[in-house]
């Protein structure tokens, strides 16, 4: 992968293909490569004649970053893509979020309206008004020593996640306890810009869709059926649909 530093860490990333640019924002202990390029978001988009970048976030994949829960969040973490876009020379991408990434992904789009022409959010929907959930289990269980003692069936499969993708656990954990800093209502009503909402209808972390599209003026809704938000990201419904929102943006 290739790297640049914004605000001192080294930040990893995929830049592929060739046409119009889409920014893919990974979620929570992923990174670019389990998150888009395995189960064939890359190679779809760059077939569909885009130039595909995918960032790893700061503290995730090749990305360097700390123990430290001040250096995360995700309006620091879309400062980053925000950098990467100057980086790259990119005036203006699509951008598509998954869970954690979709935050970012609208942080990305509130606070720089001008760079994104369309946006995205998979795997999150009217969570990212009302949050999803407490962090602290997920914190612990990423931190534990031994994971046989780890209760939470949520906090299982997180850390289980955490340890496939050889992940630092320590950096996930302080991302995990980072500032969690709220998207109102009044914000997200804000996004002017046109916005898909796509979420299984078996996930049961990311919230209506439906409830967070109405809040939009230009937003629609995906139901990826019978999935949930671990194994969603690859659908081939989601698939088609993201490419059928984007076709209309040519």
């Amino acid at each position: 992968m290739s790297s640049f530093v914004s605000d001192g860490l080294r930040i990893a990333y995929l830049d592929e293909g060739e046409g119009e640019p889409i920014l893919l924002i990974h979620g929570f202990a992923s990174n670019a490569q389990v998150n888009w390029v395995y189960p064939g978001w890359v190679d779809l988009l760059v077939k569909d004649g885009r130039r595909v970048v995918a960032i790893d976030n700061r503290g995730h994949g090749e990305s360097e970053g700390s123990h430290n829960p001040d250096d995360y969040g995700a309006p620091a973490m879309a400062e980053d893509a925000f950098r990467l876009l100057d980086h790259l020379g990119l005036a203006q991408v699509d951008v598509m979020g998954y869970s954690m990434g979709a935050r970012i992904s609208a942080f990305l789009t509130l606070n720089h309206p001008e760079r994104v022409r369309s946006v995205i959010f998979g795997g999150l929907g009217y969570g990212m008004v009302t949050g999803v959930g407490n962090p602290e289990p997920i914190a612990a269980a990423l931190e534990a020593d031994d994971p046989s003692t780890i209760a939470d069936r949520t906090a299982r499969a997180f850390r289980a996640f955490a340890e496939q993708t050889g992940s630092d656990r320590l950096a996930l954990a302080a991302c995990m306890r980072s500032s969690r800093q709220k998207i109102s209502e009044a914000d997200v009503a804000r996004i002017s810009q046109p916005a898909l909402v796509a979420v299984g209808t078996k996930d049961e972390i990311a919230g209506s869709p439906q409830k967070l599209a109405d809040l939009m003026e230009n937003a629609e809704v995906l139901e990826i059926p019978n999935r949930d938000h671990m194994v969603a990201v690859g659908d081939k419904v989601y698939k088609a649909g993201v490419l059928h929102f984007l076709g209309e943006r040519r």
